[in-house]
Order: C-alpha cells, then sequence, then structure tokens
C-alpha cells in the first residue's frame, strides 16, 4: 500500500503571487487546461489561500479581495490542516473550518474531484461557505494526490467503492464529534459529487447533497451501447498522482486493465453498478434526501442520459439543472475564484448553494418553489466576436454578451411533448442529391421505398463528438462552440442524410443566436423545430464482417454549410451472421436546441470517434437498408 503522507505546508511551497490576471483567467477557464491536465494557474490560486489560512500564513501574494476574504473567514472560523482516520486506519487530508460564532450552524462536507491536486484548489468555495456560516469539512478521497503534498490522501483509489462510502460516514463522525453540526450536507464536484450521492445513501444523516456534473449509473457512463467510453477513462488515469501500479489495488487494477482491453465486460459492468448511485435510490428515497444535480448536455465523462434516468427515479425534493457545455465547465470556475467582472455572479454555483441554504438552514429563498427542472437551450446566448489586443482584427472567440435561454419543467416526463419521426430515404438530400433525405413522415409515402446505401468502415472522418475532452465544452459554454464545415465529412467513411430547410410551425417563436453558424451570436428568426429531449433511431444494418460501429451525430446547419453539434451517441453491433441484416434501435443524448428557421438537420453516421472504442474493421463495408427513421422530440 503506498503511504502518501504529507511532510510539507502549503506556505513553503508558495513563493509567487497571484495577480488580478490569473484571478481573472482561474475564473474564466477553471481547473482544467486545453489538454486536459490541471491549469498551474488555478492549482496556485488555490494553494495560495490554502497557505494564507495556516498558521503565520501570509496574504501579501494574494489580491485585495482574496486577502479580504481570507480575513474574513479568519474572524468567525478556525482553519486546520488535518488527518482523518478511515475505518480501516487510512489517512484522509482534510481541511476544516470550525465555526467560532454562536450557532447554529450546518456543516458542508466536500469530498475533492479527481484531480492530484486533492482538495486544495477548491478553497475558494469553502471560504465562501464559512461567510454564509457553515461549518466546512474537505477532503481528498482515499488514494489521490501526489505524494508530499498536504492535500494528499493515503492508500489506494477505490472508486467510488464501499471504502469510499465507509470514509465519508467517518468523516461524519468526526464532524459530530468536534463540530455538533445542526445540519449536515455534501456538495461535490465530478467524482466528489458521486461519493456525496453514495454517502448519502447509505449514511441516513446526510440531510442534502448537491451534485455536479456528477453520474447516475457509473456502469452506464463508461459502457453503453457495447461502446466503451475509452477516453474518458484514459484522461481520469492521468490524473490520480501516480502510476496505476501506485494508486490502485490488485481487484481495481484487474477492472481496469479488463475495461481497456475490452474483456470481461460482466464483470466490469457489475463493478460500475456497484458505484452508481441510482443502485441505491431507494436507500435515498427511503431517507428523502433532497438531492440537486447539475449537468451538461455535452457531456464527455458521464453522459447525460444516465443522470436524467436517475433523476427520474429520485422521489425526494430534488432538482436538475442541464447547462450548455462539458464536465464542469458550468460550476468549476466558481469553484475555484471570484467572478472576473464586478457584478457578475456564477449562476449554477448560486444555485448550488441556495440549495444547501434552504435545505440546511431552513432559508426560505425561493428554492421552495424551484420546479424540478431547468434546461438552458444551447447556444441561444448573444455573443460579441472577441478581437486581438494587439492586431485588432477579429479572432474565431466569442464572448456572451446576453445568457442563453432557459427553460423550467414540472418534471423530466414533461420536456418532450411530442416527436416528429423523420424517415431515412436512399437519395435527395444534400450534396447535390447525393446524400440520403430526412424526410417528415407524413410526406415520405410511408417511408416504403427499398434502399440501401453503403460506406467505408474503420477511418473516422470530421464528424466527431468533440475536439478535445473539457476544452470543448469549455468554449461553448463561454460562447464559442465548435464550427464544422459538414462539406469535408468524407462520404467514402461515412453516411449522410439532411433534411430540407426547416420552416416554423404553428409560430415557434424567435430564436437568438441562430443566423449563420459561422456567425454565432447573429440574431435569427423563428424556430423551425423546438428539440427537446432524447432523440431515438431505428435503422437495419448489415456488414461484410461480423461487427460494425455505428456513431451517430446530429447537426444543426446553417445555409452556407457550416454546422453545430446538437447531440450523438454511438452504438457497436456484434455476432452478425454472413449476409445478415440486423434491426437495430439507440437513443442519443438528450438535447434542448432551437433549431433555426431556414436551417437544416443533418445526421451523419460513420464507425470511428476518438471518444470512445470501436469494433469496426479498416476497409470492410457497412451497410444501411430501409426502413430507418429518426424520431426527434420536440417541447
Amino acid at each position: 500500500m503506498p503511504d502518501d503522507t504529507t511532510h510539507t505546508t502549503f506556505s513553503s511551497l508558495i513563493t509567487e503571487a497571484v495577480t488580478e490576471a490569473d484571478v481573472a483567467h482561474v475564473a474564466a477557464r477553471g481547473l482544467w487546461a486545453p489538454d486536459g491536465t490541471a491549469d498551474p494557474d488555478a492549482v496556485r490560486l488555490g494553494q495560495t489561500l490554502a497557505a494564507a489560512m495556516e498558521p503565520e500564513g501570509r496574504t501579501d501574494l494574494l489580491t485585495d479581495e482574496l486577502a479580504e476574504l481570507v480575513g474574513q473567514v479568519r474572524g468567525i472560523a478556525l482553519p486546520l490542516v488535518t488527518t482523518i482516520e478511515a475505518h480501516d486506519g487510512i489517512g484522509l487530508s482534510a481541511f476544516t473550518l470550525r465555526q467560532l460564532t454562536p450557532g447554529p450552524h450546518p456543516l458542508v462536507v466536500l469530498p475533492a474531484g479527481w484531480s492530484p491536486f486533492g482538495w486544495a484548489p477548491f478553497l475558494y468555495a469553502y471560504l465562501t461557505l464559512a461567510l454564509k456560516g457553515y461549518h466546512v469539512i474537505a477532503y481528498t478521497p482515499r488514494g489521490l494526490g501526489l505524494k508530499g503534498l498536504p492535500s494528499t490522501s493515503q492508500g489506494f483509489i477505490d472508486v467510488a467503492g464501499p471504502n469510499d462510502w465507509a470514509d465519508g460516514s467517518a468523516v461524519v463522525d468526526y464532524a459530530v464529534e468536534r463540530f455538533g453540526p445542526t445540519a449536515i450536507g455534501f456538495l461535490g464536484e465530478s467524482y466528489g459529487s458521486g461519493i456525496s450521492q453514495l454517502v448519502a445513501a447509505h449514511d441516513e444523516r446526510v440531510a442534502a447533497v448537491v451534485a455536479l456534473s456528477t453520474w447516475g449509473d457509473l456502469a452506464t457512463a463508461l459502457h453503453d451501447n457495447g461502446v466503451r467510453h475509452l477516453a474518458a477513462v484514459n484522461a481520469l488515469l492521468g490524473l490520480t498522482g501516480g502510476t496505476v501500479e501506485e494508486k490502485f489495488d490488485a481487484r481495481n487494477r484487474a477492472i481496469l486493465a479488463a475495461f481497456l482491453n475490452g474483456q470481461d465486460m460482466d464483470r466490469v459492468v457489475a463493478w460500475g453498478k456497484l458505484r452508481a448511485p441510482r443502485s441505491y435510490l431507494d436507500r435515498t428515497n427511503d431517507h428523502g434526501t433532497p438531492t440537486f444535480l447539475s449537468h451538461t448536455w455535452h457531456e464527455s465523462l458521464f453522459p447525460a442520459n444516465q443522470v436524467v434516468e436517475s433523476f427520474e427515479a429520485l422521489t425526494v425534493p430534488k432538482r436538475l439543472n442541464m447547462w450548455i457545455g462539458d464536465h464542469a465547465a458550468p460550476e468549476g470556475p466558481g469553484l475555484l475564484a471570484p467572478p472576473a467582472r464586478p457584478g457578475d455572479v456564477n449562476l449554477p454555483m448560486q444555485e448550488a448553494y441556495a440549495w444547501l441554504d434552504h435545505h440546511l438552514k431552513g432559508e426560505r429563498n425561493g428554492v421552495e418553489d424551484w420546479p424540478a427542472v431547468s434546461n438552458q437551450v444551447m447556444f441561444t446566448y448573444r455573443t460579441v466576436r472577441l478581437r486581438d489586443p494587439e492586431t485588432g482584427r477579429p479572432t474565431a472567440e466569442h464572448q456572451i454578451v446576453e445568457p442563453a435561454l432557459r427553460e423550467s419543467r414540472a418534471r423530466w416526463s414533461d420536456v418532450t411533448t411530442g416527436t416528429e419521426p423523420l424517415v431515412l430515404t436512399g437519395g435527395g438530400g444534400g450534396a447535390g442529391g447525393a446524400d440520403g433525405g430526412l424526410v417528415p413522415e407524413r410526406d415520405a409515402d410511408g417511408g416504403g421505398t427499398a434502399w440501401q446505401r453503403s460506406f467505408i468502415a474503420g477511418v473516422d472522418t470530421a464528424a466527431t463528438a468533440m475536439d478535445r475532452i473539457m476544452e470543448t465544452g469549455r468554449k461553448e459554454w463561454a460562447g464559442s462552440p465548435k464550427i464544422y464545415d459538414t462539406r469535408k465529412i468524407d462520404r467514402t467513411h461515412a453516411l449522410v442524410w439532411t433534411s430540407d430547410p426547416l420552416t416554423s410551425a404553428g409560430g415557434a417563436g424567435s430564436a437568438r443566436g441562430a443566423g449563420s453558424v459561422s456567425g454565432a451570436g447573429s440574431v435569427g428568426g423563428a424556430v423551425a423545430r423546438r428539440i427537446r429531449g432524447i432523440p431515438v433511431l431505428r435503422l437495419t444494418v448489415r456488414s461484410t464482417t461480423h461487427a460494425v460501429s455505428l456513431f451517430a451525430h446530429l447537426f444543426d446547419v446553417a445555409q452556407d454549410e457550416t454546422a453545430r453539434i446538437i447531440t450523438h451517441e454511438p452504438l457497436n453491433v456484434e455476432g452478425l451472421g454472413p449476409g445478415e441484416a440486423r434491426e437495430v434501435e439507440w437513443r442519443l443524448q438528450a438535447a434542448a436546441y432551437d433549431l433555426a428557421e431556414g436551417h437544416r438537420l443533418m445526421l451523419v453516421i460513420d464507425s470511428k470517434d476518438p471518444l470512445y472504442g470501436d469494433v469496426s474493421e479498416v476497409w470492410t463495408q457497412t451497410v444501411v437498408v430501409a426502413p430507418a427513421r429518426l424520431e426527434l422530440p420536440l417541447g
């Protein structure tokens, strides 16, 4: 067992001052750099705040605003970096803030996310909670962290397994004994969010949960429709603070090896189900634990559908916020730093804190009247194009000047109010008629026309879900969604179906940011389709080999042939017999998207995507035959 006991203080590590520019950078970007590693400025900001909270800590290395925050918290709460002993003797690194003023004071426990820096980057959130009157305990889950850092915990990573549930309860025991809180809530992002839900399911002392960028079913998040989410797991394995051999015990190393090699997947799925909050919803519902979930449409680590399904099965007071972007993009900056511009707020975190204030402190702050579901509609924000400060020329980046629309519903089932069946045809679509068409069923002669279309598998195309995990979605959240040139999608290695330009029906209203896709932020006209919910794709496939991968991408295509992605989802089909034509059906990821009048829907199916494992064989032929249809959810 690796012994990662800390031997240094943060004060001994910090020599460089945090500037206003550093804070603005972190407030804009969050924790993650473009390459998927932790951003050095974000790490340094958190560690400098941690150093300032140590005995004789320096505030002169902080901005005036942050130095004032440290002073305020020091006046009301006692900080401590400590080690909490787990049930099996493992030492969990923790940072605590114990309120010094007369109570009552509830407690918020924050298991850190999956990073080599443990609890330290998120000091700003802990100080914010302390100012709101909470006792605070932040801790690094077992096994995570770089050797030598005060924020590193001992032991092996259990990947939100039973040891992590027990650790959460050990932290609660520690708090009850030393703080005497009036109520206990858990707040976590990413890895910490799954642990928060699981601890609450197994410990009825937890009175409220906030789970940000979370999962409901870890098995489905890692492996769905026969497809392994390889890029997500590989990214996470690089962020533990050590090698696989150092950070995981033999049993979990065997599971990881099986997953990465695509072997014994039934055992991998069972391992994931054990770590799925959805597996214990009967406990959560029996406890009545108010649960707040915050997630993104284009989530690359924990896809949206499994969170929606878990949310639907909750019978407790609950809230689901769905945002534009990818993992941690909406709330991440608000956990790390104050807003970059005076007067700005991080709305995802503001609502998360309001949930805790209502359920732990009893505040009547409007939460009691919240509808259960709030969906941000993709790319309906207004933006302006940024200019290069040196040349004055427009850049590819945009800045949001008016936020995207949000829609509230009493329950998830109210998000979709109807469906539009679109029949896939053998021709008559885009690319001069060479593509297939997406035709409303009422106009498709019953969809009975026989056709078949084929592509050469095993080669990726320009139709990809994203350029980089988290980074593409971060840009979406900031106002600059990825722009695709649909003319560059190689039809040799993909099949494409395109609708005619769509028109509004029944006075659908106006769309914002829906003109030429390449001119994101321009004001469009009416909305042709309000896509709301989970699209379903049905088709018949055969192959010259025994297995095929089908990667479905749904795009919004403007008049200039540029596009933005609405949603996607892969499917692996295995065990095909010679000449066998198999009917398949799968659900794409949920979406809330306004398609502007005059734009077209485009469905692209190819055989590879950098996010996923596939079963494609190079230079084999995949054939799609009629009948085929796309059920488009509307609301």
